[in-house]
């Protein structure tokens, strides 16, 4: 399981090495919250595509080693105690959104510039995507328990609709 500590941890090193990424999935809709509502198998972190190569210069020295590889859409990084790190590559526009590869070439995930925000984790400032870039990566497919419980987090806290 993915803690708190190690997900500063691992943040800590990717800024000391003046890398940008930005964290979704459920870690990054507790850190909209500013509190972990459950545990975390896995940390996503969004990543500038350009950037991958040092980035996984700095997950290698940390221990991690790639253990999927979906690219361009996404891969794994396995590491130390059975941590992963589920990494999306995006591409930035100049208008500061990007886009993300998806398995249908013509339909890229798309983050608009006003979806990278910040939230926190252990009362520390990070980097996450906003709830309704989570509420829109979270359509399209039937949810889990897990699912259903982020999105009544968001609204609860955020006041917004979910379609779950």
């Amino acid at each position: 399981m993915m803690n708190s500590d190690n997900v500063l941890s691992l943040l800590a090193a990717i800024r000391e090495a003046g890398l940008d990424v930005w964290i979704g999935g459920g870690w990054g809709i507790d850190a909209l919250l500013g509190e972990q509502t459950r545990p975390h198998r896995d940390l996503d972190l969004m990543h500038r595509a350009e950037q991958e190569r040092r980035l996984l210069d700095v997950l290698g020295g940390l221990g991690f080693a790639e253990t999927l590889d979906w690219r361009p859409v996404r891969f794994v990084m396995s590491g130390p105690g059975g941590l992963e790190i589920d990494l999306h590559p995006l591409r930035f526009n100049d208008d500061g959104s990007a886009e993300q590869s998806s398995m249908e070439e013509s339909e890229p995930f798309r983050y608009p510039a006003d979806c990278f925000v910040t939230g926190a984790i252990g009362g520390r400032t990070v980097p996450c995507l906003s709830a309704a870039q989570q509420v829109h990566f979270h359509q399209g497919y039937e949810p889990t328990e897990r699912d259903l419980a982020d999105m009544a987090h968001l609204r609860g806290a955020f006041g917004i609709p979910t379609h779950f």
